[in-house]
């Protein structure tokens, strides 16, 4: 009997088990009929995507996605593929600023990152440094390992700028007369169009902080975020949620490569302010910034203007305020610089708060009306990327009718970028934006340009840019042509002569190698040097009816002599040298270059090499290489050549 009970007990138990299992089972496949069932529906009749956070309200709350396909948007050069788009499958988040449905707590709030197998949970907005810790990539190894890998992917050290509050203040540095300026309580309403491409995090989202922070609410009518097909994970999804926080911004994606004009063209179609003023991604804006801008654009809606551009270290994030008065301008390569330390002709004290006019304006902060603005032709759509496009505008709005200025009362910092990681991906596209002004815009000054940029001639050789729809609106628009611009708006830029055997590399025949002047030893001049001719024509130089013999793409600093060795010194700005220093006369029988004023002979030394002596027939020793002047000899480091790489024909 114990034994059949023990047998009745074990059945029982095993009996219950069973039925166990089979509940289970039935309520597995319930479950999975009912999943089935909602997946069909859905697909029957699709809806949002599901992500933390999705809340949908209006179609016009959502960010504006433009599809390159649509033919009015054919606006630049389909350079990157749109698989980045499909990667994070591009999930559109509503702005719930101004909606019904409750937003979230400003406290926190999650994202998810692609990829990611977790939720990270960010502050809206961040405090410094967490969220770059979220979008950023794990850089390995010592901190000086990340900051050199953040140099070389962003051109400036981002593990610093992600230290850095996105609300940090700049100290004041405007004129103590900016302080009490009245502006119209009418002022325009003013887009702020910020375009981006693979912008680091800290960088952009300081951007757009410091538009909100400093620009009165009564002004600023949005901000225009423009993805320019950006292909970092953080500048998808994770801004779309962050962005959706944020009053009065509105995120615009294109699906197709547009470059800077091309991208400024799209956020200017897209803005309802009647003032766009188009910034770059890494600003700083200085308190009341804005309202001088405004100002005057709103008294001559044919001006446009540019604060005076503050300079932050791109490896510090130190700020540097530019010393007033400023104004852009540009070389015969078509090269754009800041000309500092200007002698103010009126000498008001009222000079220091009053606008400037400038050649060119640079493309960091740009404010000009809308309709000004699509009226003279927006941005070129046929350049390439970026580089240029702000000497073209500036160009084309002097030539067509309207005027360019800086105003002093108006401060915005840029961040300037290493220049030796952060190069232009291919510098033929930079050469073909030049070809497409000079050619549109230059007329027959256009072959001083070709003269002292090889690259670009041999490129113009070899193909034409097609700039017929450029050239319709030149003439619609009645627009004056390069001389007039020379002339009435840009007098300063010194006009080559580029005398046949008198212009060109100054080649020596003893050294092998060109005269040179080494790149960073400043715009004020320096020792010359001898070195590998470039035949690129950057170290082009021109001997002019004065005897100066003339260096570089601006043509602003002249041969001198300081003892014996030879220097560059700027150039007398008005009217021909009156000094024998900077005279020199060229002996073409044989190749001698000689010094006026000493009655002495340009000679070449290579570093650690030997020069002719003055007093004896030996040579000596010297162990710094440049220019020097000497007796005169028939040593071949004093036979010279002046080559002219190109000759453009018919300019």
């Amino acid at each position: 009997m114990r034994l059949w009970g023990r047998a009745t007990a074990a059945r029982r138990r095993m009996l219950c088990l069973w039925l166990l299992l089979l509940g289970f089972a039935l309520v597995t496949l319930a479950l999975s009929d009912l999943f089935n069932r909602d997946k069909s529906q859905s697909h029957q009749n699709p809806g949002p995507p599901r992500r933390p956070l999705q809340r949908f309200s209006s179609p016009m709350d959502l960010e504006v996605i433009v599809d390159s396909r649509d033919p009015a948007l054919e606006l630049g050069v389909d350079l990157a593929p749109l698989k980045s788009l499909q990667e994070d499958q591009l999930l559109f988040v509503p702005s719930t600023q101004g909606t019904k449905s409750p937003p979230q707590k400003k406290g926190s709030y999650k994202v998810l990152l692609p990829g990611a197998n977790k939720d990270i949970t960010a502050p809206a907005p961040p405090t410094h440094g967490e969220m770059g810790k979220a979008v950023q990539l794990h850089l390995e190894g010592s901190e000086r390992e990340a900051e050199l890998a953040a140099v070389l992917k962003y051109g400036f050290n981002e593990v610093v700028s992600e230290r850095i509050s996105q609300h940090r203040r700049l100290p004041e540095t405007r004129h103590p007369g900016c302080l009490g300026e009245q502006y119209s309580e009418s002022l325009p309403s003013a887009s702020v169009v910020i375009c981006f491409h693979d912008e680091a995090w800290s960088t952009l989202l300081r951007t757009v902080h410091s538009v909100l922070d400093t620009a009165a609410k009564q002004h600023l009518q949005e901000v225009l975020l423009v993805d320019d097909l950006s292909q970092h994970g953080h500048l998808k999804t994770v801004l779309s949620e962050y962005v959706s926080h944020l009053d009065r911004v509105r995120l615009i994606r294109s699906t197709k490569r547009l470059g800077v004009g091309g991208c400024r063209t799209l956020g200017a179609a897209r803005a309802a302010g009647e003032v766009l003023v188009f910034m770059d991604s890494h600003c700083e804006c200085q308190k009341g910034w804005l309202e001088p801008l405004l100002e005057r654009v709103a008294q001559d809606r044919t001006k446009v203007v540019s604060p005076i551009m503050d300079v932050i270290d791109w490896q510090t994030f130190q700020y540097n305020a530019t010393q007033w008065p400023v104004r852009g301008v540009f070389d015969w390569r078509l090269d754009f610089h800041w000309e500092l330390n200007l002698p103010l002709q009126d000498k008001d004290p009222d000079s220091a708060v009053q606008p400037l006019r400038t050649p060119a304006l640079g493309g960091g902060v740009v404010a000009i009306d809308r309709h000004f603005f699509q009226s003279v032709g927006a941005y070129d759509p046929g350049m390439l990327l970026w580089g240029a496009e702000q000497i073209e505008l500036s160009i084309r709005v002097w030539s067509c009718g309207g005027s360019m200025e800086v105003v002093p009362c108006s401060r915005v910092a840029h961040l300037d970028h290493h220049h030796l990681p952060y190069v232009f991906p291919d510098q033929e596209l930079l050469q073909r934006n030049k070809i497409r002004i000079a050619d549109t815009w230059m007329d027959a000054y256009r072959k001083i340009f070709y003269r002292r940029d090889t690259l670009a001639h041999f490129i113009r050789q070899s193909e034409s840019p097609n700039i017929t729809e450029r050239l319709r609106l030149k003439r619609s628009l009645g627009c004056r042509n390069f001389h007039w611009y020379l002339t009435a708006v840009y007098p300063q830029l010194y006009i080559p002569q580029d005398r046949p055997a008198l212009s060109g590399e100054l080649y020596n025949v003893g050294a092998g190698s060109c005269a040179d002047y080494p790149r960073g030893q400043g715009p004020q001049g320096g020792p010359m040097n001898i070195a590998p001719c470039s035949g690129t024509g950057s170290q082009h130089c021109d001997l002019n009816l004065e005897g100066e013999v003339r260096w570089g793409a601006m043509g602003h600093l002249c041969l001198d002599a300081k003892g014996e060795r030879v220097v560059l010194s700027p150039c007398p700005t008005h009217g021909p040298t009156t000094s024998s220093g900077l005279q020199w006369k060229f002996i073409k029988l044989s190749g001698q270059l000689v010094h006026q004023h000493s009655q002495l002979c340009l000679e070449a030394v290579m570093e650690g090499g030997h020069t002719q002596s003055s007093t004896r027939e030996v040579d000596t020793h010297t162990n710094t290489g440049g220019l020097f002047l000497r007796a005169c000899t028939h040593h071949p480091r004093q036979q010279w050549h002046f080559e002219q790489l190109v000759a453009p024909k018919g300019a």
